[in-house]
């Protein structure tokens, strides 16, 4: 048995899908086709292909009948589902209740756990693949609980506005300045990720005494260029608060500065804000509750991680080095600071002052 005559046009076409097919099946009954064409007998063929020769004939058969339709695959409807939708529906809503208001004794569903609890109260009797896919199709996924802490500030909305139009609008008579603390740096083995052998990760020694204090780093993100300055200090006070305000002020001279911080009581001493006063630095307060909204907290999150994360130096010295060599590298790569938080549900009319 063999395939019917097989024209020039249609042979290339059978070894383009033969090549480039990326449907197993389709390219399995292509190069059937062609080895028939080429007047191999079946047997030879269904050895080739490790395939039944029953297979082949069939094969044969339906391209004699349809042509070029019999090599897609026709599939079948499958077994029929076993729940429907508002079922489904009701599954995914039961996952993301606490399994202790609904009188089981643990906090948290397991696949294994949800799938009894679905066969107990006679809901559904599944597998746990199954109740995953289920999961999966409806949008719940396992994640992490994280932790918020919600504004209580009676100003907030005017706050936010305030630094959302700063950041949106920079005035053209000076410059706008994130700055926050960053800390304590003790010296201690700092887990991490990074790139290892598999199964050889590396390994840092565990401490239980630190003997040589902590430091305390002062923080400066200017949004106009993405420059960060920073200042190390053993102690972080209002006196240290205010020598690095006067460094910031020294390299700006005669442009106001605006100064986004949050509600530290060093920030809001009152030496603080008299000597701000004279020389045209105004400090704008973040809502409490909300340091979020700071700009250099990006920064800080990327300097934890690219700089400390998977470290373990042993001086204050070390790490001080390690920390303004990201810096120099960070600020040779840095450009403006614009488009923050755009998009998100802060930036809504409606959204509420306290609630996350």
């Amino acid at each position: 048995m063999f395939v019917r005559a097989v024209t020039p046009e249609e042979g290339r076409r059978l070894a383009q899908i033969a090549r480039r097919s990326k449907v197993p099946i389709r390219m399995r009954r292509a190069v059937v086709v062609m080895a028939s064409a080429q007047h191999q007998p079946v047997g030879f063929i269904a050895k080739l292909m490790q395939v039944s020769e029953s297979y082949v004939r069939q094969v044969i058969h339906d391209f004699n009948e349809k042509g070029f339709d019999a090599l897609d695959p026709k599939w079948s409807g499958g077994r029929p589902a076993k729940t429907d939708q508002a079922t489904r529906d009701r599954i995914c809503q039961i996952a993301r209740c606490c399994p202790r208001d609904l009188g089981w004794p643990f906090s948290t569903w397991s696949l294994s756990k949800l799938a009894e609890a679905l066969r107990i109260n006679k809901i559904a009797e599944l597998s746990r693949e199954t109740v995953r896919q289920i999961l999966k199709t409806g949008g719940v996924s396992w994640q992490a609980t994280k932790t918020w802490k919600a504004s209580n500030d009676p100003d907030f909305q005017a706050k936010m506005a305030r630094v959302l139009d700063l950041y949106d609008h920079p005035p053209v008579d000076g410059r706008v300045i994130c700055v926050d603390e960053f800390g304590p740096l003790n010296l201690q083995p700092r887990s991490g990720r990074g790139w290892f052998a598999a199964r050889r990760p590396r390994r840092l020694r565990a401490t239980y005494r630190r003997t040589q204090g902590v430091r305390h780093m002062f923080g400066a993100l200017d949004l106009r260029t993405g420059q960060l300055y920073y200042r190390i200090r053993d102690r972080k006070r209002w006196t240290e608060f205010l020598a690095f305000l006067k460094s910031l002020r020294a390299r700006w001279p005669g442009q106001k500065l605006y100064l986004i911080c949050d509600n530290y009581s060093v920030h809001k001493r009152a030496e603080v804000r008299a000597w701000c006063v004279d020389n045209a630095v105004e400090l704008v307060f973040l809502p409490t509750y909300s340091s979020w909204l700071n700009r250099i907290e990006c920064e800080f999150a990327a300097l934890r991680y690219f700089a400390l994360n998977g470290t373990d130096h042993r001086s204050h010295d070390e790490q001080d080095d390690a920390i303004g060599t990201y810096v120099r590298w960070r600020n040779q790569h840095a450009g403006p600071v614009r488009d923050f938080a755009v998009g998100s549900k802060i930036r809504r009319p409606d959204y509420l002052t306290n609630v996350a």
